[in-house]
């Protein structure tokens, strides 16, 4: 009867297997089940109590549900994403025009900066790429590595000489032009200069992102067709002045520094004498 009413004996048909005989039990099941599975913990030594079974069941049962529970709840891994090295080494884009690695533009400018190139390049043969890049770890500026992505996707002058890359650092807030000789020329070095010193860094220094690359572009694409300059914005507008007190206001600042230093002096001085004093007059 002891056998018969054993908690190892009544949970045996609930594995889908045949009713063991007596004393062998436990060997039954270390024997069919893997020393991984959950039978074992909950099935133990043959000799074990059934509440203890039960509970270390039960135990592991929930804990093998909560991390089930987690993983399906994860999220997925965050695509890895690509450095100024990937880049380089995947070559220019095919028909996007645009190399968004630091994330930054919308799909809108995408979408006008594409038409702008896509355009010029069917009108004049020239074509202008877009780089964004994070922060860069290889070059010292955006010149160098403006001056590495030609060379490395158009290897010889051939390939490359009717072709700009505009590259923007958004760490480093600044902005190179780039291009082979037939494009330098169509440009001009002054709308080269300009751009490259208002429409990108000071842009930039705003995080327009977005504005700074598109302003960019269609400088550029009319100054290859020989349009109007449209100009580019103001430094007045730049957050940059705000970096540059007047002398007035130079000035003020001091007088303000002095005064809340001189009362300051006074609390560390005077209240302390104040309480000695009154201490020596207790006595």
């Amino acid at each position: 009867m002891e056998t018969l009413l054993s908690p190892s004996a009544l949970l045996s048909p609930l594995r889908g297997s045949k009713k063991p005989s007596p004393g062998a039990v436990s060997c039954s099941l270390r024997k069919q089940t893997p020393p991984t599975q959950a039978g074992v913990a909950w099935s133990g030594d043959g000799a074990s109590s059934g509440a203890g079974s039960w509970a270390s069941f039960l135990h592991h049962g929930l804990a093998a549900a909560a991390l089930s529970l987690a993983l399906t709840l994860a999220p997925a891994p965050a695509p890895v994403a690509a450095s100024e090295f990937d880049v380089l080494n995947d070559g220019p884009p095919a028909d996007t025009y645009v190399v968004d690695d630091a994330g930054v533009l919308s799909r809108v400018t995408k979408s006008d900066v594409k038409r702008l190139a896509r355009d010029l390049e069917a009108r004049k043969n020239i074509r202008i790429n877009f780089v964004t890049v994070r922060k860069l770890t290889s070059k010292a500026d955006a010149f160098e590595y403006a001056d590495q992505v030609l060379e490395k996707w158009y290897p010889t002058v051939e390939a490359g000489s009717n072709k700009g890359i505009v590259v923007l650092v958004t760490s480093q807030k600044e902005g190179a032009i780039t291009g082979g000789p037939e494009f330098v020329k169509a440009v001009g070095d002054a709308i080269l200069d300009a751009t490259v010193s208002e429409n990108l860094p000071v842009l930039a220094t705003d995080e327009k992102y977005n504005e700074a690359i598109y302003s960019t572009a269609k400088r550029l694409v009319a100054a290859i067709d020989g349009l109007e300059d449209p100009g580019g914005p103001a430094f007045q507008e730049s957050k940059r002045e705000s970096n540059y007190k007047s002398k007035q206001e130079t000035e003020e600042k001091r007088g303000q520094f002095t005064l809340v230093v001189g009362g300051l002096l006074v609390i560390a001085f005077v209240v302390p004498m104040a309480q000695y004093y009154a201490y020596i007059s207790k006595k």
